[in-house]
């Protein structure tokens, strides 16, 4: 599969569609930032300089502060794939945090979602 194109789209051109899936189902902008924090270890104010430069999500990932090392408890599926065997290890970031926004957008309590 070409992830190619996935990699140049811009956070920014997402993210907001991230928060509308949330909000839809009562969730809040800052339950998605935490989700975002607490997967990269980007903070409110480096978030937002993404958002602002247009960063593709290669360089958003690639960026990031740390991982949480808590990721290898994120299970399940998302778009037909089960997240946990997803071999190019960027599309499996990027499916973590699809993951994690759709947890929350079912009802999932944070402390669930961040697998704490």
């Amino acid at each position: 599969m070409d992830n190619t194109r996935v990699y140049r789209m811009s956070f920014a051109s997402v993210y907001p569609h991230y928060i509308q899936k949330a909000e839809k189902k009562g969730r809040t902008i800052d339950e998605v930032n935490e989700i975002i924090f607490w997967l990269t270890g980007y903070d409110k104010q480096t978030l937002q300089q993404h958002i602002d430069n247009k960063t593709d999500f290669e360089n958003f990932f690639a960026q990031a502060p740390q991982l949480n090392p808590n990721v290898s408890k994120i299970t399940g599926v998302i778009c037909g794939y089960r997240v946990e065997e997803i071999e190019d290890k960027l599309m499996q970031k990027v499916r973590y945090l699809d993951k994690l926004i759709d947890e929350l957008a079912k009802g999932k309590a944070m402390d669930k979602i961040l697998r704490k």
